[in-house]
C-alpha cells in the first residue's frame, strides 16, 4: 500500500498482552495510526490528531484507554474516560464497538444521550467510558462542583472536533471543552499532590489550522501535541469529481433539484464500476424521489442468488414503498425511516447486497457505510425553510464516506452543481477552509451558565473566562470575522471581547437572570439558576417573563412552541395534509384547542404535534413520530422550567403556575390532565390496550381498580395473571386525601386554615409501590385574587415515614371573594389530582360587638372623658379619640330610644336570625340550662358599670329588650333588683381568649371583665332569680362573666 512498512508496525510490539484483543480486527497499525502511536501510547500529553475521514482515527482514542489502564493499577475502579461525539449516531455506533471490546477488560461502557433514559449521575459512577454529545455533557458539567464524579474524568476524548465551527452546535462543543478545562485546573489546585491529571485527545477531519485547536487544548505543560496529515494519507485513494449542471434564471432550486434526479443512472454507469453507490440528498422526500427516478431508468445486473438475497430483505421491510424498491436494488435511507426498516437497509448495503442507496446529510456523521462511489446531488440543502449552501466541512465529510480499506484502493466522490459554482467547488476540494469560532453567536446562554457555576462574578473573571475559548484564539489571529477591526492589538482585542461580555450580561440582567451591582459584582438569580439547569435559551427566558400569571393551558401550550429549542423542528411539504387532519376534520377525532387556518409554519406543527400526542390520536407517518418524540424530549424540560419559573413568583400568577404544573405533567405522561386514556401509564398498557379499556369504560383509576381481574382480561384479550397484574399496579398508586380546617383565629384580615395531606393506601403503599421513588406531589393553594397563597412538595416517601403531613397557613383576605381553591398536582401521573374549593371566614365579631356598644352607649353624653386606648403617643396616633376624648351625656329622656338601644335591638335580631359561624361552637361544661338573656344582661351591667365612677349623675339608663319588657322603670327599682341579683351565684361561663387573641381595642381588660367561680351545688337554688333577672334586663354590678376561647367556638 506505502512504501513506509517501517512505519506499519505490528500491533503485539506495542501493547501489552492483554490488550492484544482489543485490534484483532486487523494485524497492522495503518501509516496515521502509526506516526501518532509513541505520542499517544507513551506520552501522557494532551493530542490532536488531523487526518481524512476513514484512516481510523477511532484506533487513537483506543490506545490512549489502554494507555490509562496502563498507568492505573487494578483494580479500575475509579477510572473514567469521557468520549464525547458530535451525533448520537456515533455514540451508539462506538459504544457497541467499545463494550465488546473492553468488556472482556472488566470496563463498564454507558451511553449519555438525549435517547437513553438513564438516571444521569447514578448510573455513570459505575461506568469507567461514558459516551456522550456535547448537549448532554453540557447539562451534566453545569453542576460539576456539587459532584465529585465529574472531578474522577482522567481522559477526555473529542470526536469530530472541527465540529466546534458549526453554527448551532459548534458553541456547546467549545464552552463544554473549556470547562473540562476549568474542571481540571480546579482538581489540580485542590489536590497538588494526588497528581489527578486529566488527558485531552482529540480527532478531527482535514482542516488547515489544526495548530489553533492544539494551542486551545493547552495545558499546564504548554500547547497539545499534533498529527497533520492531509489527503495524500488516505488509506484509499480518492478521486474528486465536480460536474456543472445548467440551471436557468428562472428555475429554482426544487426544480433543479428535481432535474439531477434524471442525470443519476449515467453517473452511477460511469464511475460505480458495478460497486456500491451512496448518493447524498438534501431532503427525506428528496431521497425517496431520487430512489424512485432510478428504479424506472436503470437495470442492475444480478444473479439470481443476489436477487433472492435481496427478496428476504425485502419481505421483512415494513415501509410498501422501500420494500418495492429494494426488490429492484434501490433504497433510501432517513430519520424518517422506521429504525428496523433503517437497520435492514445498513445490513444490506454493508454486505455489497444493495446496488444504490439514497440518504441524507446526517448519514455522513451517522452510521459507517464506506461505498466505492459517493455522489453528492447538488450542493444546497434546505435549512429553516431556506435553501443554503453546504458547509464545507458537511461536503468533506459525506465525500470522506468514500473508499472501503478492506475491498478498495481507490474510490470516486462526485459533486453535482451548477454550472455557474462549478470552478467555486473545484477550488474548494484543493484548498480547504479554515476553522472558525461560533461562541460569539451563542454567548448569552454559556455566560449564565458559567455565573451560576461561580466561574464569573465579574467583568474581570468575563475575560479570563473567554481567554480559555477557542474564540480567544482566533479572535487574536482573525479579529475581522468576529466584527473587530484589523489594526487592533492583543490588549484591543481583549477590550472588545470585554466589551462584548458586558453587552451580553447586560441582557441577562435586564431579563432578571442576573443581578449587577454598581461594581459590577454579578450574581445569579433563581431564574437564572433555572435557566442553567435546565438549558434554556435566552430568548425562551424572555418569553416565559412575558407570562401575566391568568394562562391557561391552551395559552402555556402556546409559550411552549414558540421556544427556540424547537426551531430546527422543519415543516416537510408532504406532512401537511396529515397535520391538517389532525387539527380539522369532520370525519375523526381531533385535538383539543384548534388552530385558526392551515398549517403553514413550524411552530403551527410542533403545536399539533404536542396536542395530538396529549389527545392520544395515533399519527401514522414515522417522520412525525419522530418528531414527536423530539418535542416530547425537549417540551419536558422547557415545561418543568416554566412551572418552577412561575412558582417563585407570588402574586397574582396562581392560575398560571397550577397550569404550568398540570402541563409539566401532561408532557411526562403524554396525555391531558382530563384524558380518559389514564391505563396508557401502567406497565404493559400501550395504546391499543388502553383504547380497549376506554370503549369498556374504564376512564379512571379507580374504576379500573373495582373491576375484576379476570373482566379486565377479557377486555384486553389477554390471559391470567395479566388482569391481576393491572389490578396491583393500580392499588400502589398513590392515592391522597387532602383535607382543610379553619382554625378559631382569625380578624377582619387575616384568618388560618390547616392544610392536612395523607395517603389513603399507605398500607399498601408500605409493601410495594408503582410510583417511582422521586414521585411527588404539588400543594398549590390560591385566593380569589389570583395569589398564590401557599406552595410545597410532598415526595411520596416523606408521606409514608410520617403518616401524614399538616401545615397551619395564614390567609389574607382577598379583594374578590373569601373562597380559596386548593390544588394536589401529581409530578408523574394524570388522574390522581385532587381539587377542592374552601370559603374562609373572617371576622373581628368579638371586637367589633363590644367596640361599638362602648362607642353607642356613651354617645351623646354632654361631656368629655380620656378614652381607654393604650397608646404610647396620643398626640400622634390614628384615634380621634385619643386627641380630643370621648363626648359624655349626662342625662337622657326616658323614654326616647338611644342608639345603644337601638344597637341592642338590631343586635338580638341578629342572633336570632343567623347561623352560628362555623367551626367555632359556644360549650359551657358542667351547667344543664343557661338562659341567653341572662348572658346578654350580664355583659350589658358589666360594660356600664366601668362608667360609673365618672357618671356620678347619671340617673337613668333605658335598657329595652325585644320579646321582654318594653318599658322603662325608675332607678330605685333597678337598684334593688340589682342588689338582689349581686347575692346570686353566677355559673361560670369562660370567655378567656387568652393573650393572643386579646385585641379588644378601646377596653381595659382588667376593669372590663371580672371571674366569678361559684360553687357548683349552688347553682340549683339561684336558678329562678337568674331567670327573674334575665327578664328584667337589669344589669347587676356584682355579675361575673369569663370567656375562655378553649371551651367557646363560634
Amino acid at each position: 500500500m506505502y512504501n513506509t512498512t517501517k512505519l506499519m508496525f505490528p500491533k503485539t510490539c506495542y501493547t501489552a498482552f492483554k490488550f492484544r484483543s482489543v485490534f484483532s480486527e486487523f494485524p497492522f497499525f495503518n501509516y496515521v495510526q502509526s506516526k501518532a502511536l509513541d505520542d499517544v501510547l507513551y506520552t501522557n500529553k494532551n493530542f490532536v490528531a488531523c487526518a481524512p475521514t476513514g484512516s481510523g482515527k477511532t484506533v487513537l482514542f483506543e490506545l490512549a484507554i489502554i494507555r490509562l489502564l496502563m498507568e492505573t493499577p487494578e483494580p479500575w475502579r475509579d477510572v473514567k474516560a469521557v468520549y464525547m461525539a458530535p451525533i448520537k449516531a456515533l455514540c451508539s455506533q462506538c459504544f457497541e464497538s467499545w463494550k465488546k471490546k473492553f468488556s472482556p477488560l472488566g470496563l463498564t461502557c454507558k451511553e449519555l444521550t438525549g435517547d437513553t433514559e438513564i438516571d444521569d449521575f447514578f448510573e455513570i459512577q459505575d461506568s469507567h467510558i461514558i459516551l456522550t454529545t456535547p448537549e448532554k455533557w453540557d447539562s451534566m458539567t453545569r453542576k460539576w462542583k456539587d459532584n465529585c464524579l465529574l472531578q474522577l474524568v482522567r481522559l477526555f476524548l473529542i470526536d469530530e472536533v472541527h465540529v466546534v465551527k458549526d453554527a448551532t452546535r459548534g458553541a456547546t462543543l467549545e464552552v463544554v471543552v473549556s470547562r473540562m478545562k476549568a474542571v481540571h485546573t480546579f482538581r489540580t489546585s485542590q489536590y497538588p499532590e494526588a497528581s489527578l491529571s486529566m488527558r485531552v485527545v482529540a480527532v478531527s477531519a482535514t482542516i488547515p489550522n489544526v495548530s489553533d485547536i492544539a494551542d486551545w487544548l493547552s495545558n499546564e505543560n504548554g500547547p497539545a501535541i499534533y498529527l497533520d496529515m492531509d489527503e495524500s494519507h488516505r488509506p484509499v485513494k480518492l478521486r474528486k469529481v465536480v460536474l456543472g449542471f445548467p440551471c436557468g434564471p428562472n428555475q429554482t432550486e426544487f426544480k433543479f433539484d428535481l432535474a439531477l434526479n434524471y442525470k443519476i443512472a449515467n453517473i452511477i454507469q460511469t464511475y460505480a464500476e458495478q460497486k456500491p453507490a451512496l448518493v447524498f440528498c438534501s431532503t427525506r422526500k428528496g431521497t425517496q424521489q431520487s430512489a424512485a427516478v432510478l428504479a424506472k431508468d436503470a437495470r442492475f445486473i444480478m444473479s439470481i442468488e443476489h436477487k433472492q438475497r435481496l427478496m428476504k430483505y425485502a419481505n421483512s421491510i415494513l415501509d410498501s414503498k422501500l420494500r418495492d424498491l429494494l426488490a429492484l436494488g434501490v433504497g433510501y435511507h432517513h430519520a424518517g425511516v422506521d429504525l428496523s426498516d433503517r437497520k435492514l437497509i445498513e445490513e444490506a448495503f454493508t454486505m455489497g447486497d444493495l446496488p444504490v442507496l439514497f440518504t441524507t446529510r446526517t448519514l455522513s456523521m451517522g452510521v459507517n457505510l464506506p461505498a466505492h462511489l459517493v455522489v453528492i446531488k447538488s450542493t444546497m440543502q434546505y435549512v429553516a425553510g431556506s435553501c443554503q449552501e453546504y458547509s464545507e466541512a458537511d461536503l468533506l465529510q459525506m465525500i470522506g464516506r468514500a473508499g472501503r480499506p478492506q475491498f478498495d484502493t481507490s474510490a470516486t466522490a462526485v459533486i453535482m452543481t451548477k454550472i455557474q459554482t462549478r470552478e467555486k467547488y473545484l477550488k474548494l476540494m484543493n484548498g480547504i477552509e479554515v476553522i472558525e469560532s461560533s461562541l460569539h453567536s451563542h454567548l448569552v446562554e454559556h455566560l449564565n451558565a458559567e455565573i451560576v457555576l461561580q466561574t464569573i462574578s465579574d467583568v474581570k473573571m468575563a475575560l479570563d473566562w473567554i481567554r480559555s475559548t477557542f474564540l480567544y484564539i482566533r479572535a487574536l489571529k482573525n479579529p475581522t470575522h468576529y466584527g473587530f477591526s484589523a489594526d487592533l492589538d492583543r490588549c484591543g482585542i481583549e477590550a472588545k471581547l470585554q466589551e462584548l461580555c458586558l453587552k451580553n450580561l447586560n441582557s441577562l440582567s435586564s431579563v432578571g437572570l442576573i443581578s449587577m451591582d454598581e461594581d459590577i459584582t454579578i450574581k445569579p438569580t433563581e431564574a437564572g439558576r433555572l435557566m442553567a439547569r435546565y438549558c434554556i435559551a435566552f430568548d425562551t427566558m424572555k418569553q416565559f417573563s412575558k407570562v401575566s400569571g391568568t394562562e391557561n393551558l391552551s395559552d402555556l401550550v402556546g409559550f411552549l412552541y414558540y421556544s427556540r429549542e424547537f426551531s430546527d423542528i422543519q415543516l416537510r411539504v408532504n406532512e401537511k395534509r396529515s397535520l391538517n387532519a389532525l387539527n380539522r376534520d369532520k370525519n375523526r377525532v381531533t385535538i383539543r384547542y384548534p388552530i385558526d387556518g392551515k398549517i403553514k409554519t413550524s411552530e403551527m406543527k410542533v403545536n399539533c404535534l404536542i396536542q395530538a400526542q396529549l389527545s392520544s390520536i395515533p399519527v401514522q407517518d414515522f417522520g412525525l413520530t419522530q418528531d414527536t418524540a423530539k418535542i416530547f424530549r425537549i417540551g419536558m424540560r422547557i415545561s418543568r422550567c416554566l412551572s418552577e419559573f412561575l412558582s417563585q413568583r407570588v402574586k397574582a400568577v396562581f392560575s398560571a403556575v397550577v397550569n404550568s404544573l398540570i402541563l409539566a405533567k401532561c408532557f411526562r405522561a403524554k396525555l391531558w390532565e382530563n384524558s380518559p386514556y389514564v391505563s396508557k401509564q401502567l406497565e404493559k398498557i400501550g395504546q391499543t390496550l388502553s383504547t380497549a379499556m376506554v370503549h369498556a369504560g374504564l376512564t379512571t383509576f379507580s374504576k379500573i381498580e373495582q373491576t375484576n381481574a379476570r373482566e379486565l382480561e377479557l377486555i384486553l384479550n389477554r390471559h391470567p395473571p395479566f388482569g391481576n397484574q393491572i389490578r396491583e399496579s393500580v392499588i400502589h398508586l398513590p392515592k391522597y386525601d387532602v383535607m382543610v380546617e379553619q382554625l378559631p383565629r382569625y380578624s377582619s384580615t387575616t384568618a388560618e386554615i390547616v392544610l392536612k395531606v395523607s395517603l389513603k393506601n399507605q398500607a399498601q403503599l408500605l409493601t410495594r409501590r408503582a410510583a417511582q421513588d422521586h414521585h411527588y406531589a404539588s400543594v398549590v393553594i390560591g385566593d380569589a385574587d389570583n395569589n398564590v397563597v401557599f406552595l410545597q412538595k410532598l415526595t411520596d416517601v416523606m408521606l409514608l415515614k410520617g403518616g401524614s403531613w399538616s401545615k397551619k397557613i395564614e390567609v389574607a383576605k382577598a379583594m374578590k371573594g373569601d373562597e380559596i381553591s386548593v390544588h394536589l398536582i401529581s409530578s408523574e401521573y394524570v388522574g390522581l389530582d385532587i381539587q377542592q374549593k374552601f370559603t374562609v371566614y373572617y371576622s373581628a365579631t368579638s371586637n367589633v360587638i363590644f367596640f361599638k356598644l362602648l362607642k353607642c352607649s356613651f354617645a351623646d353624653m354632654g361631656n368629655k372623658r380620656h378614652c381607654n386606648h393604650f397608646c404610647k403617643n396620643k398626640a400622634f396616633c390614628a384615634h380621634d379619640c385619643c386627641k380630643v376624648g370621648v363626648t359624655v351625656t349626662r342625662k337622657r329622656s326616658a323614654n326616647q330610644e338611644t342608639s345603644f338601644t337601638s344597637y341592642l335591638k338590631d343586635l338580638r335580631s341578629r342572633c336570632d336570625t343567623f347561623a352560628p359561624t362555623p367551626v367555632k361552637r359556644l360549650k359551657v361544661s358542667k351547667i344543664p340550662y343557661l338562659n341567653p338573656h341572662l348572658i346578654l344582661s350580664v355583659a350589658l351591667s358589666r360594660l356600664l358599670n366601668v362608667f360609673q365612677d365618672s357618671q356620678q349623675d347619671l340617673n337613668q339608663v333605658n335598657i329595652t329588650s325585644t320579646g321582654h319588657s318594653k318599658s322603662s322603670t325608675a332607678l330605685p327599682e333597678q337598684a334593688a333588683l340589682c342588689k338582689n341579683t349581686s347575692s346570686l351565684q353566677i355559673p361560670t361561663v369562660n370567655f378567656d381568649l387568652g393573650n393572643e387573641w386579646d385585641d379588644w381595642g378601646d377596653f381595659d381588660d382588667d376593669n372590663l371583665i371580672h371571674a366569678s367561680e361559684p360553687a357548683l351545688t349552688s347553682y340549683t337554688t339561684a336558678q329562678p332569680q337568674i331567670q327573674q333577672c334575665g327578664e328584667n334586663r337589669t344589669p347587676g354590678r356584682s355579675l361575673g362573666l369569663h370567656c375562655d376561647m378553649n371551651t367557646v367556638m363560634f
